[in-house]
């Protein structure tokens, strides 16, 4: 299973990294020679999709090494170390764009139109289509919060991509401004995903507990075992894209070490089949 995770994730990091340098050099060329801020804009944008792609590799390819000496649970917050690096990235771009796209309404635009820009723009919501279509059916295999970054990004991509395009046709009606503001609207956009990253990371990163659905399985799954008469508490731990669970029971205290040793052990078998948990570890206190 992780084996295949990590080959899936791997592919489309590489699939993001090698179309989003294709986009960027297209849009790059194209954006400063007909002066089009959001078309520069979203040329920088798709720099920013580059490290992402890059970080999305590189924390795959380290958050699936198994556990050692150093690492008993294994290396799997990578991941959202890796994604926080893509959150920041995101955010300092998103900066930038935002002062030179209020330069430019301020100052005005110098947009000149060209059918090679609206070609540009319809290449680069075909391709970002394609990797989000991709993107999407993969992560629907992998839990994997990299994998989610680049969908999003990706469908950003297509959304905002498609106002570029509208601000290059208005040019053709002697609308200018709106090239600006739509540099302003990528910015906001980019910025708004990259602190969501962000915070999503950082709340794992700070051992946030497992979602209250799981937490219902896991009681019901307790109070199944009938000799249970006390749930004292369930903790948890992130550990990749899953939870180590913490689970402390009341048994009565008549029953033998191997009863309890048996029951503990069920609880911890069952708990341990729900998809987003890692490992289940059972204490007994007796009453």
């Amino acid at each position: 299973m992780y084996e295949e995770r990590y080959k899936l994730t791997k592919r489309a990091g590489i699939f993001g990294i090698v179309g989003n340098i294709f986009l960027l050099i297209i849009k790059a060329i194209v954006g400063f020679i007909f002066k089009s801020q959001a078309m520069i804009a979203d040329s920088f944008n798709s720099a920013g999709d580059i490290f992402a792609s890059l970080m999305t590799f590189i924390g795959n390819k380290i958050s699936s090494a198994p556990g050692d000496d150093d690492h008993n649970f294994g290396h799997g917050k990578a991941e959202y170390i890796f994604s926080m690096f893509i959150g920041l990235s995101m955010i300092l771009v998103a900066a930038k764009l935002f002062y030179d796209s209020i330069s430019t309404l301020i100052l005005g635009s110098k947009l000149e139109f060209s059918w090679l820009l609206v070609l540009v723009c319809i290449i680069t919501i075909v391709v970002k289509l394609c990797l989000y279509l991709y993107t999407k059916k993969v992560s629907k295999t992998c839990n994997n919060i990299l994998l989610e970054s680049n969908m999003k990004d990706h469908r950003n991509d297509c959304i905002l991509t498609t106002f570029t395009l509208i601000s290059v046709l208005l040019t053709l009606f002697g609308i200018y401004w709106f090239d600006g503001v739509v540099g302003i609207g990528i910015s906001i956009w980019i910025g708004y995903t990259g602190i969501s990253i962000f915070i999503e990371s950082y709340n794992v990163l700070m051992d946030v507990s497992v979602d209250e659905k799981t937490k219902d399985l896991i009681l019901d799954i307790i109070n199944s075992h009938k000799d249970v008469k006390k749930v004292e508490s369930i903790s948890s731990s992130p550990v990749g894209s899953q939870h180590m669970i913490f689970i402390t029971i009341c048994l009565d205290g008549n029953l033998s070490t191997f009863e309890s040793h048996d029951l503990a052990n069920s609880i911890e078998e069952s708990v341990g089949k729900l998809d987003n948990v890692y490992k289940t570890i059972v204490h007994v206190e007796p009453i």
